[in-house]
């Protein structure tokens, strides 16, 4: 007789962590928005400042009842936290600052298991754009991405 997996929780609205999970076969029994203060604290570094967020919407989503899955990412310009642009004027202004120049993107995951043991794991990848032009930036910009 096998047993049954714990339920999977999902802290997590975003359309493309559900897409992901779907990539590897998993599908979330439940799916927990969490809301937290994503403001980075004084000098945090971008790389905690990922570890942070994603233990803090992990453990906002409750214990009990299933494994906890969260996650958050981080665009870094040097110490820089660069914020998630909302708006097309604030997703202009970050393009232009990374246009051609090197920057870490952080992506921090957390479990938190049914016995409340939590693990996290962060993975840093540094990309590099081109040098954008401001036409390139509007054409980006109006595809919708």
């Amino acid at each position: 007789m096998s047993e049954r997996s714990p339920p999977l929780i999902l802290a997590s609205e975003s359309p493309r962590r559900l897409a992901l999970l779907g990539q590897i076969g998993l599908t979330p029994d439940r799916i927990v928005p969490t809301h937290i203060d994503e403001t980075p604290l004084p000098d945090e570094l971008p790389n905690l400042h990922a570890v942070r967020l994603a233990r803090g919407k992990a453990l906002a989503a409750g214990l009990g009842g299933g494994v906890v899955l969260a996650a958050d990412t981080v665009v870094a310009c040097g110490r820089r936290i660069l914020p998630k642009a909302l708006e097309q004027s604030q997703a202009a202004v970050c393009l232009a600052l990374l246009s051609g120049r090197s920057h870490l993107v952080h992506t921090a995951v957390c479990v938190v298991d049914m016995a409340g043991a939590v693990r996290e794991r962060l993975v840093s990848t540094r990309v590099t754009f081109k040098r954008l032009s401001t036409a390139e930036i509007g054409a980006y910009l109006s595809g919708g991405d």
